[in-house]
């Protein structure tokens, strides 16, 4: 590998680390719903996999049942949580698949010469 392969290759690794990180920064801002019950239980996340709020339907509350509420509100919790890993994931691909950095083992050699 001569120094112009290796300088293309650090340019290119700098600009997927600056992509990435203006990725992480949209992903913070996008807001993600998980529910449960029926929509009864309500969890807003983030890309960065926090739990913002949750929505509980007043009926619910009214109907006194602490088990049903506290069960529903996992559920939706970890339905938001799974949503917004989901989210992340596909834009990880989606910005993946622009960075056309080249196959490293490519430009080294493969270690698998027969």
């Amino acid at each position: 590998m001569n120094p112009a392969d290796i300088q293309e290759l650090m340019a290119r690794a700098q600009e997927a680390q600056s992509r990435m990180a203006e990725l992480q920064k949209k992903l913070a801002a996008r807001r993600i719903e998980g529910s449960a019950g029926g929509g009864m239980v309500k969890a807003i996340a983030t890309g960065e996999l926090r739990i913002l709020r949750i929505e509980i339907e007043p009926s619910l509350l009214t109907s006194g049942d602490r088990d049903m509420i506290q069960d529903l509100s996992a559920a939706a919790v970890n339905a938001a949580l799974t949503n917004a890993q989901q989210m992340i994931q596909e834009e990880i691909q989606r910005a993946g698949s622009t960075l056309s950095l080249p196959n490293l083992a490519d430009l080294f050699g493969s270690a698998d010469k027969t």
